[in-house]
């Protein structure tokens, strides 16, 4: 086979450090255009990203020549750099994250669970979400 292909999709989860609420929405749009940048200078593909005040979700295609920790490192330290210098703008993120695979037959399932994290989160704490997301994936 003279090329390589690759069908891993990951669904990422982080939070913001200590869970603090700081991505309000005009800081959230900010933080996740770094992202899309980052991800693209990188050669990541990220097909999509969402979240809420104090965490994100992305919906990742794995390369073959890419590692899940490398994806992360690289989106979370991009992001921080460009924001650290301005004490109004300042991100942090935790440590850590979790990951998900997806199958293929799922990805619009799971975009569009992405793409509603505002309405997931009225009656959900994260800690909620993150179990329910844990025991789906146990299934």
């Amino acid at each position: 086979m003279p090329q390589s292909y690759s069908s891993i999709w990951l669904h990422l989860i982080w939070s913001t450090k200590n869970r603090e609420p700081i991505l309000v929405p005009g800081l959230k749009q900010e933080v996740f255009q770094v992202i899309n940048t980052t991800a693209k200078d990188h050669e990541i593909y990220l097909d999509c990203i969402n979240g809420v005040e104090d965490h994100i979700h992305l919906l990742v295609r794995l390369r073959t020549d890419q590692s899940v920790a490398d994806i992360v490192k690289t989106i979370k330290g991009n992001s921080w750099e460009f924001f650290k210098s301005d004490p109004e703008k300042y991100i942090s993120w935790q440590d850590g994250f979790a990951v998900f695979s997806v199958s293929p037959d799922q990805l619009k399932k799971v975009r569009s669970y992405i793409y509603n994290q505002e309405k997931h989160h009225r009656d959900k704490s994260f800690s909620d979400e993150m179990k329910l997301i844990k025991d789906v994936a146990k299934s």
